[in-house]
């Protein structure tokens, strides 16, 4: 199944409260503190870093491209549950990995939770693999 009507767009501050439900409705993962200061803050960082996909002017999906001038990487990839399965997702990975050729990035990186087997589907059938010769270190900062 597709879904050819679909439109990719950056997203603009007008947009972070319907964001922040979105991601609360369709992404997983949502204890990580989100509020609307943070996407403000990402939105006039980098204006083209939030993508936004609708479908007759609603939200459907969206993905962060964030590009810190050496590595492309990509969070937040969320379809709407009752429009998973038509290409939306590979369709903002696709502008994404666009966006990142222009600054002619080599790689990409997408960070996908363990335990979220749905997302590795997405992810394998967009071409990537699971990187097993390194791990991930975090340390909270609050």
């Amino acid at each position: 199944m597709s879904a050819p009507d679909v439109r990719i767009r950056n997203g603009v501050p007008e947009d972070v409260e319907a964001v922040l439900r979105f991601w609360r409705e369709a992404a997983e993962n949502t204890d990580r503190h989100d509020d609307a200061a943070k996407v403000v803050a990402l939105i006039e960082r980098d204006p083209e870093a939030l993508l936004i996909a609708e479908v007759d002017g609603r939200m459907v999906g969206t993905l962060i491209a964030g590009w810190d001038g050496w590595r492309a990487h990509l969070y937040r990839l969320a379809v709407d549950p009752a429009h998973r399965r038509m290409g939306i997702g590979s369709r903002l990975i696709r502008a994404a990995e666009e966006r990142f050729r222009r600054f002619g990035a080599f790689r990409a990186d997408a960070m996908v939770l363990h335990d979220n087997t749905l997302a590795h589907h997405a992810w394998t059938s967009a071409g990537y693999a699971m990187q097993t010769d390194c791990a991930r270190w975090v340390r909270r900062l609050t």
